[in-house]
């Protein structure tokens, strides 16, 4: 006997979070306007580089929202499962694009510690210190929710990336303009791409995992078979599997044998009831007796 156990009409951890998420667009987007514009106008090559940077960002946020859109659509006959994945897929083309990003920081950097350019430090100083407001202020409405969606995360990062390149930019621009020391664009610079990498890295690290369908980080397995195993009724806990669909939504499927006189629907709920304290939302339980039991391959 096999049943299937799953909530309709699910918001995402993302979802929740969509309108914040909204609202970074568009402080991010209207400071992509005024960055470009102040570059153009000052003639900063600094700030019109870092408007590359933040234009990638405000894509990236602007994607998560589209994925976010894409995961609430209802499941179909082709896509049983719905478009949860979107988010991940979103999250993992946020870390690419935040790694291509940061290795072309250094790279610029390195061709300008060789010739460092004249800037205008005053102007930069001044842009810059509105974007460090406006990345404070986005950094604020994602802190919570980064750690309930790689989504969510992905965005986080990006803004994360602005805030450490409007402290870096606003590090140099001081120094240039109390100094005239031009070599602290160019450091200052490679140190914002090398502490965006190992962050990034991470966070596509753990986009890899969902998509590769591994154990969620949130659920102890080992625990998870021990507690199967205890509900009266139960002989065998075998082919057991925990992924998941998106961040925070996860899902099981596992083969339980049992003794011959269990009531089934007595004990498929105890079993739902005990996954869902381990925060599985979707489990599918294959109830059979010790004679029918063909253990497969996997745990």
């Amino acid at each position: 006997m096999t049943t299937s156990v799953v909530s309709s009409g699910t918001t995402t951890s993302a979802g929740r979070n969509a309108g914040r998420l909204r609202i970074v667009f568009l402080l991010t987007g209207t400071y992509l306007l005024a960055e470009v514009v102040g570059g153009i106008v000052t003639g900063s090559l600094a700030l019109l580089a870092d408007a590359g940077h933040m234009f990638t960002d405000v894509a990236g946020v602007g994607l998560a929202l589209y994925s976010i859109r894409l995961a609430q659509r209802p499941p179909t006959m082709a896509r049983s499962y719905g478009y949860y994945r979107a988010e991940i897929l979103a999250a993992l083309a946020n870390a690419s694009v935040l790694i291509v990003v940061s290795l072309y920081i250094l790279w610029e950097a390195y061709k300008r510690f060789r010739e460092p350019p004249a800037v205008e430090s005053g102007a930069m100083l001044v842009v810059a210190a509105i974007g460090l407001v406006v990345n404070l202020i986005c950094m604020w409405l994602l802190k919570g929710a980064s750690n309930e969606s790689l989504n969510m995360k992905g965005a986080y990062y990006e803004v994360l990336s602005d805030m450490l390149t409007s402290l870096g930019v606003i590090a140099a621009s001081i120094i240039m303009l109390t100094t005239g020391w031009y070599y602290a664009d160019p450091l200052v610079s490679a140190g914002i791409g090398l502490l965006i990498l190992p962050r990034t890295w991470r966070l596509l690290r753990e986009a890899v995992g969902v998509l590769l369908e591994g154990t969620p980080t949130d659920v102890d397995v080992s625990a998870l078979r021990v507690a199967l195993a205890s509900i009266p009724g139960v002989l065998a806990v075998h082919d057991l599997h925990v992924w998941s669909l998106t961040s925070g939504t996860n899902a099981m499927s596992v083969h339980l044998a049992h003794i011959a006189d269990a009531a089934p629907a007595s004990l498929l709920r105890d079993v739902h009831d005990r996954v869902r304290e381990f925060n599985v939302q979707h489990s599918t339980v294959q109830l059979e007796l010790p004679e029918t039991n063909e253990k497969g391959t996997h745990a």
